[in-house]
């Protein structure tokens, strides 16, 4: 379909279901085994009027965020940008309904885009790194904006140096970390190398544990009930079975107990 939304979901009787929002003729190649029943109803706004609709449709269907691909992968080698003004547009629509808005930057470009168009939050550090520097960085600081690493993502690419670096400097110029893995599209579940890359970009105990829980209370600004355990508060608790702060990052994985609202929802097997 060459990426084009068919004209079938260009009326109101009949749009896309719920997604985020990429480019025109740009729906990554890694979507590309999608049935094309599927990838159709992708959207992909070709003007900013599209654009607002689809945000203004999936606060309709009760979605908390809204996700624009302003860097798409076409291919391993072959980013596409979402144009300036559909992400100001989107963005500005998102804000007026109270929503965050998360940007898939993939590479500098990706990011400038995000910056210029009021993004919130980057959901992936850049996994093409040429053109960074540090007014970039300082840039993405004064503009408040969050990054979620998912270094996991990276970890096999050859520039994974130099994305630690980046979130490293980010965060010591005052930028906010969230943690994330991009689980579900890695599909091995397993979130310890998330824990080692965050500990070789010299991030500490207290750095990860505020990314997973304080500091993205604070974003979604549910701190008065979340993030930390207080009277009142949700009751969500997640019980260790090795203490982080003796020991390595990685013993954040080795979850024993996942209680919320007060109720345990997961408890490990004994270790043999």
């Amino acid at each position: 379909m060459g990426g084009q939304v068919p004209r079938k979901y260009r009326n109101n009787d009949q749009r896309p279901r719920r997604s985020a929002l990429y480019p025109p003729h740009g729906i990554p190649y890694y979507l590309d085994d999608l049935p094309e029943s599927v990838k159709a109803t992708l959207p992909q706004p070709s003007n900013v009027a599209a654009a607002i609709k689809t945000v203004q449709h999936n606060v309709a269907l009760g979605t908390d965020i809204v996700k624009l691909f302003t860097g798409s992968y076409l291919s391993p080698d072959h980013i596409v940008h979402m144009p300036l003004e559909f992400a100001r547009a989107a963005a500005s629509e998102g804000h007026q309904h109270g929503q965050l808005v998360f940007a898939h930057p993939s590479d500098i470009e990706g990011i400038r885009i995000s910056i210029d168009s009021g993004v919130d939050v980057l959901a992936h550090a850049p996994s093409e790194t040429r053109g960074a520097n540090n007014a970039l960085i300082n840039e993405m600081v004064r503009h408040n904006m969050a990054m979620i690493p998912t270094l996991k993502l990276f970890s096999e690419s050859n520039q994974i140096a130099r994305i630690r670096q980046i979130v490293a400097q980010f965060y010591g110029e005052g930028g906010t970390l969230l943690f994330g893995t991009d689980t579900g599209f890695l599909t091995d579940y397993d979130v310890t190398e998330e824990y080692h890359q965050l500990a070789l970009a010299n991030l500490s105990f207290q750095d990860v544990l505020a990314m997973l829980t304080t500091n993205p209370a604070a974003e979604f600004k549910v701190s008065s009930h979340a993030g930390s355990l207080k009277v009142g508060g949700d009751g969500d608790l997640t019980v260790l079975t090795a203490d982080p702060a003796a020991g390595e990052l990685q013993n954040f994985s080795r979850v024993l107990y996942t209680v919320r609202a007060g109720r345990v929802l997961f408890e490990a097997k004994p270790y043999k």
